[in-house]
């Protein structure tokens, strides 16, 4: 059984809005949350004071509690927290979408309208992502289509949009079924365990871990696109290899951005992610 870790950034002001999710095997739960208290707890002494949520967007600022951080400390601090997950092996998967776009096309659009918001966007793509990736292998003309239930997603509190989101995601349009080439026999979206989860982001550390990778990721795109500027020197350098050390552990590209040979449904997705996420030829998969 794997547990999926998904939060989300951009859903406010941002031009580029995207979502993460931290895939974690149940057995190796334990020693992952022990492992991330431990770390919250280095960085309370490097500090003084003592966290128990690192809130990135303010780290990164050097905000808040973290207005004494040197620059020095806060790089040494990112680089120790990315060396963390890739130590760990978890797996991710993402999207982003060009929010701008997105909207625009929102009321038009009849695909656009049946998910109904941007969070249930990205968030019914993570899904089918995950059902692509894991629904199993092929044996001869005829897939393995493993037992239901074998993935649980779990989301950092979304208001309004939790209960919305488990209705679509019991009961997805029969377009969506093209995304994972759903078999005949097979039921939707058989993967992913019926109801997804909703906790308080604080109490729950890779939850916090994917609002992390949520920030760098946003900023990496927004940065080559040129929608914001650098804020020292060498910064897209080094949030670039950040990022592409976290994107050796993502799932298959092409379950999430599929190059060519799209379906209906994953063209969608396709169409509204900034081109350098879905094109980026500096992410060896």
């Amino acid at each position: 059984m794997k547990f999926v870790y998904l939060d989300e950034s951009g859903t406010g002001w941002e031009h580029i809005s995207v979502m993460v999710g931290i895939i974690a095997d149940a057995y190796r739960m334990r020693q992952t949350k022990e492992d991330w208290e431990k770390l919250l707890q280095e960085l309370s002494k490097i500090i003084g004071k003592k966290i128990s949520e690192i809130h990135t967007n303010r780290f990164y600022s050097r905000n808040g509690i973290w207005n004494k951080l040197e620059p020095k400390q806060k790089e040494d601090t990112i680089t120790t927290i990315f060396e963390w997950l890739n130590g760990r092996k978890h797996q991710i998967v993402y999207t982003a979408v060009v929010k701008d776009k997105f909207h625009k096309d929102l009321k038009n659009n009849e695909r656009l309208n049946e998910i109904g918001s941007l969070w249930r966007f990205m968030a019914l793509h993570i899904a089918l992502s995950l059902q692509k990736s894991y629904q199993g292998g092929k044996r001869g003309k005829s897939r393995i289509v493993q037992n239901k239930g074998s993935i649980l997603l779990i989301f950092d509190h979304a208001g309004k949009e939790e209960e919305q989101f488990t209705n679509l995601l019991l009961s997805p349009p029969n377009w969506t079924d093209t995304y994972y080439n759903k078999m005949p026999n097979q039921k939707k979206m058989n993967q992913i365990i019926d109801v997804p989860h909703f906790v308080n982001s604080h109490q729950v550390g890779l939850i916090q871990l994917a609002d992390f990778i949520c920030f760098f990721l946003r900023r990496y795109i927004e940065l080559k696109m040129g929608i914001t500027k650098p804020k020292y020197e060498d910064e897209l350098s080094k949030i670039q290899k950040w990022i592409e050390s976290i994107f050796k552990l993502a799932i298959p590209k092409n379950n999430i951005f599929l190059s060519k040979g799209r379906c209906e449904c994953s063209n969608l997705f396709y169409e509204y992610a900034p081109d350098v996420i879905k094109e980026n030829t500096t992410i060896k998969q």
